[in-house]
């Protein structure tokens, strides 16, 4: 359906709609018999006097007021639904902390994993209390350091005692992250909350298996990946007497957001890396729920309905001269 289409919570109620055609077909009938009783006068300055002058665009357009009136009508009638942000109630964030040696460049102060995991639990304690957050450190072999809970405490705690470790094992890390949202409680209503992964990295996928099964497996559980390519263009990190670039791979990680239907950002310091969060987070908080606006298009319908009746009484009005 197209995007200016709404949707209907009682469409078969659209049959009103055919009058419309019906009304216009009458309509033009009208006109063209009108037009031959007319014929029948032919001092038109005394029919002029008799039933004074009308601009005949004006009746037109009173006469299309009184029609847009009823197709409102018609559709207020089928119940419209708009879409509404309303606050999320539950779901369950899994936070991805890049963990690799490539996060002790320090060209974000103090450091990279320092400044990530500030923002993580800033990013953290505002999302709504009710969601449950668990936190998986990426590195070459990715664990869950916190599985999905609502103590904001303990899990700031995980993200604080993150350690720095070889490798950078993306497809992994995605793998353990879905196996965290399997252990989310359920609700009241024995029903999962929706889910969703927050992944923050500055690097390739190193080792472990490839993304994209991990990707994929994903998609197919409507759990989209959130991805924040962190780091600037001059990262170094030194190993082994040896100076390594460790500049972020931004492309990497958004193809892994577009393929889960997330979103991708990026971020060279602790500012830009809480705005990205902010961004996400005023993603997850929200979600978009179906909602009646029938007043709405009661409301245009009287508006129509009002300028054609003001309309009707101006052409039936004898105004003095």
């Amino acid at each position: 359906m197209l995007d200016w289409i709404p949707d209907f919570q009682n469409p078969d109620r659209l049959w009103t709609l055919v009058l419309l055609p019906v009304l216009i077909i009458a309509y033009l009938i009208l006109l063209r018999l009108k037009g031959r009783v007319a014929l029948r006068y032919t001092n038109t300055g005394v029919l002029g006097r008799i039933v004074g002058s009308q601009r005949r665009w004006t009746r037109h357009l009173f006469v299309a007021m009184s029609l847009a009136s009823l197709i409102a009508l018609g559709l207020a009638y089928a119940n419209p639904l708009g879409v509404e942000k309303q606050p999320r109630e539950r779901a369950t964030v899994v936070l991805v902390v890049d963990t690799s040696l490539s996060m002790s460049a320090t060209d974000v102060s103090p450091n990279r994993l320092a400044a990530a995991q500030t923002a993580a639990v800033a990013f953290m304690n505002d999302l709504p209390s009710s969601f449950n957050v668990a936190v998986v450190g990426l590195d070459g072999d990715p664990s869950i350091a916190i599985p999905p809970t609502t103590d904001r405490g303990a899990t700031q705690r995980a993200i604080e005692a993150l350690q720095l470790s070889d490798g950078t094992a993306i497809g992994d890390s995605i793998t353990q992250a879905l196996k965290a949202v399997d252990q989310a409680p359920v609700g009241d209503d024995e029903e999962e909350a929706p889910a969703m992964i927050v992944m923050l990295s500055d690097g390739t996928n190193t080792e472990g298996a490839s993304a994209t099964e991990a990707t994929a497996e994903a998609r197919d559980r409507e759990i989209p990946i959130f991805t924040i390519a962190y780091g600037t263009e001059n990262g170094y990190v030194d190993v082994d007497g040896q100076r390594e670039n460790v500049a972020p791979d931004p492309e990497a990680l958004e193809q892994i957001a577009t393929a889960t239907g997330g979103k991708s950002v990026a971020a060279d310091d602790l500012t830009s890396l809480k705005d990205a969060y902010r961004q996400i987070g005023s993603v997850l908080g929200y979600e978009e729920v179906s909602k009646p606006i029938t007043a709405t298009y009661a409301s245009i319908a009287l508006g129509f309905a009002v300028v054609a009746a003001l309309g009707a009484v101006f052409m039936a009005a004898r105004w003095p001269r």
